[in-house]
C-alpha cells in the first residue's frame, strides 16, 4: 500500500491492539486525515510544535518528567 501523503510504502504496524498500515518515512497512519503538512519531513513538523506540546512529546518518548523536559528546553531557548 503506497503513502497518500507522500508516496512511500507503508508498512503494516502490528503493536496496536488493531493493526494499521504506517509509513516510517513521514508519519502516516492509515485512517487519519492528510494533513497540509504533506512533503514535509518528521523534522519540520516538530520545529512546529510549541514548548509545551514539545516537552509533552518528549516526556513521553523518554519516560522523564514534563517540568524537568520544560525546564531544560527553557534554559536552551534564551
Amino acid at each position: 500500500m503506497k503513502c497518500p501523503r507522500c508516496g512511500s510504502e507503508m508498512t503494516l504496524d502490528s503493536h496496536r491492539k488493531i493493526p494499521l498500515n504506517m509509513c516510517y518515512n513521514c508519519g502516516y497512519i492509515e485512517g487519519r486525515a492528510v494533513d497540509d503538512m504533506s512533503g514535509k519531513t518528521n523534522f519540520e513538523r516538530l520545529q512546529k510544535l510549541n514548548i509545551n506540546e514539545m516537552a509533552a512529546f518528549l516526556a513521553a518518548g523518554l519516560n522523564i518528567g514534563e517540568d524537568k523536559i520544560a525546564e531544560w528546553l527553557a534554559e536552551t531557548m534564551k
